[in-house]
C-alpha cells in the first residue's frame, strides 16, 4: 500500500513540475518582455537632439546604438546563465568580483534606476504643463510638479499591484499606439504628398566640422532610448532555457525597436525636421505632423508611456536599495517595511536622489539623458569581464553549475562590448556636459558636478563605513 501511495506522489510530483514548467517565459513572451522594459520615454523625448547633432548621420547613429546594444544584451544574457538571481549586475559583480565591488555596483545602480526615474518623472510633469497651458520651462513650476507627483507615487505604491497592472498596461498600449500610429501616418503622408523633406536637413544642420567626440555623444543620446535591455535577464529563473532563448530574444527585442525607431526617425526627418529641430515642447514628435488630432494621439500616448513607466520605476527603483539591504550590505533602515509591507525608507532615499540630480541640472533633459546613460556604463564594464571571469572559471563568488558555455556569447562579444564602452567613455564630452554656456562665458556646473561626486563616491563611500561599522558592532 506504501509503495502504491509513494508511486502516485511521484506521478503527481512530476505533473507540478511540469505546471510549473509551464508557467516559465517562453522565446516569445521574452521578447515581449524586452521590448516593453526597453520603450520608454527616450524616442519621445531625445531624437531632436540626436538630429542636432548627427544631421543627415541620424539613422547611422541609431543603428550603432541598437548594435551597442545587442552586443551589451547579449553581454548580460550570458551572465544570466551563471547567475541566476535577482538584482541582475549587483548579482552578477557579486559573483565575479566580491561583495564590495557588488556593493559599489548595487549603489551606483541604484543611483543610476533614480536618475531614470527622475527623468521619466521630470518628462510627466513638463508634459502635463504643456498640455494644460502651463509653463514647461519654469523651474519653480517643475519642482512643484515633481513633488506633487512623488506625493502621487507614494499613493499609488501604497494601493498594492492591481494599480501597476493597470498602469504597465495602459503604458504598453499607450506607446505602442503613439509609435505606430506616428510611422503609418509619415509614410501615409509622404506617399500621398510625394514630396520629402528628408535632405533639408543638410541646411538645418552643419555635419562639415562632425567629429568622433560629437558622433559619440550622439550615439549615447540615441542610447538612452535602447537603456533597460539590462534589467530582462534578471528573470531568467523564471525563463524556460535561459541560456538559449536570452541570447536569442533580447536582440530580436532590440532589431524590431530598433526598426521602429529608425522608422520614426525617417518619418520625422522626411515630413518636417524643422519643427523637431526647434520645438520647445519637450515631446518634441507632436510638431511634426500639422493635424491636432495625431499631435493628441502622440502626445496623449506619450504622456501614458511615461506615467506607467514612472510608476514602474517607483516601484522597482527603491527595492534595488532593500534587495542590498537585504543582502547586509547596507544598513537595515533601507529594508525596513511599513504595517502595509512597504518600503518607506528606500522609497523616500530614492526620491531624493530622483529629485536632486534632475534639480542639478536645471530640469535640462538633454543633459539629464546623457547623465542617466552614462551612469550605467559602470555596469557596462564590470558586467563583460564578470561574464568573461565566469567563463575561464575565474569568479570571487557562487555560480550555477554545467552552464553551457559559449565563447562567442561568453567572450568575444563580452570583449566588443567592452571596448566599446571605454572608446564611448573617452570620447565622452565631459566638459560640455558639467558646464554652463552662457552669452559671454562658460562656468562650470557645480550642481552636476555636486550630484556625481554624491552619487558616485560620497553616498558609495558612507554607505560602505557605515556598512562595515555595522558588521564590526
Amino acid at each position: 500500500m506504501k509503495t502504491v501511495w509513494m508511486h502516485y506522489l511521484k506521478i503527481l510530483w512530476i505533473k507540478l513540475k511540469e505546471d510549473d514548467s509551464m508557467k516559465k517565459l517562453g522565446f516569445w513572451s521574452i521578447v515581449l518582455l524586452a521590448i516593453n522594459s526597453i520603450i520608454g520615454s527616450g524616442i519621445f523625448l531625445s531624437p531632436g537632439a540626436v538630429i542636432q547633432k548627427a544631421g543627415k548621420y541620424t539613422l547611422v547613429v541609431y543603428a550603432a546604438a541598437a548594435i551597442f546594444a545587442a552586443v551589451l544584451a547579449i553581454t548580460f544574457a550570458a551572465a544570466a546563465k551563471y547567475v541566476n538571481k535577482s538584482g541582475a549586475s549587483y548579482a552578477y559583480a557579486t559573483a565575479a568580483f566580491g561583495e564590495n565591488v557588488g556593493f559599489y555596483v548595487g549603489i551606483t545602480r541604484f543611483v543610476a534606476a533614480s536618475i531614470a526615474w527622475g527623468v521619466i518623472a521630470t518628462a510627466v510633469v513638463k508634459t502635463t504643463l504643456a498640455i494644460f497651458g502651463g509653463n514647461a520651462q519654469d523651474f519653480v513650476s517643475v519642482t512643484i510638479g515633481l513633488l506633487i507627483l512623488m506625493v502621487v507615487l507614494l499613493l499609488v505604491n501604497v494601493t498594492g499591484n492591481k494599480v501597476f497592472a493597470f498602469f504597465n498596461n495602459l503604458a504598453t498600449i499607450g506607446k505602442l499606439a503613439a509609435l505606430i500610429t506616428t510611422i503609418i501616418v509619415g509614410f501615409i503622408v509622404v506617399m500621398m504628398t510625394g514630396h520629402s523633406h528628408f535632405n533639408d536637413i543638410n541646411q538645418l544642420v552643419d555635419v562639415s566640422q562632425l567629429n568622433t567626440s560629437t558622433f559619440v555623444m550622439a550615439v549615447i543620446a540615441a542610447f538612452y532610448a535602447f537603456v533597460g535591455f539590462e534589467s530582462v535577464a534578471s528573470g531568467a529563473e523564471d525563463m524556460k532555457a535561459p541560456e538559449k532563448n536570452l541570447p536569442r530574444a533580447i536582440p530580436l527585442a532590440i532589431l524590431i525597436i530598433a526598426v521602429i525607431y529608425i522608422s520614426i526617425i525617417a518619418v520625422i526627418m522626411m515630413i518636417n525636421p524643422t519643427a523637431v529641430l526647434t520645438s520647445k515642447h519637450v515631446v518634441s514628435l507632436v510638431t511634426v505632423f500639422e493635424s491636432p488630432i495625431i499631435s493628441n494621439i502622440i502626445l496623449y500616448g506619450a504622456l501614458i508611456s511615461m506615467v506607467g513607466i514612472s510608476i514602474a520605476g517607483s516601484f522597482s527603483t527603491p527595492r534595488i536599495l532593500e534587495a542590498i539591504a537585504n543582502e547586509n550590505q547596507v544598513p537595515a533602515w533601507f529594508k525596513q517595511r511599513t504595517k502595509y509591507d512597504f518600503p518607506f525608507n528606500a522609497f523616500i532615499t530614492t526620491f531624493l536622489v530622483a529629485l536632486i540630480i534632475p534639480m542639478a541640472f536645471q530640469y535640462n533633459m538633454v543633459s539629464i539623458i546623457v547623465l542617466s546613460s552614462i551612469s550605467r556604463f559602470i555596469q557596462f564594464i564590470v558586467v563583460p569581464i564578470g561574464v568573461m571571469m565566469f567563463y575561464y572559471n575565474r569568479s570571487r563568488g557562487e555560480v550555477l553549475p554545467n552552464v553551457y558555455k559559449n565563447k562567442f556569447t561568453d567572450v568575444i562579444l563580452p570583449i566588443i562590448g567592452l571596448v566599446l564602452t571605454v572608446i564611448l567613455l573617452v570620447k565622452f564630452d565631459w566638459k560640455g556636459q558639467f558646464s554652463i554656456v552662457t552669452p559671454h562665458h562658460i562656468e562650470p556646473n557645480y550642481f552636476a558636478i555636486i550630484a556625481m561626486v554624491i552619487g558616485y563616491v560620497v553616498l558609495p563611500l558612507v554607505l560602505f563605513i557605515a556598512n562595515q561599522k555595522r558588521r564590526h558592532v
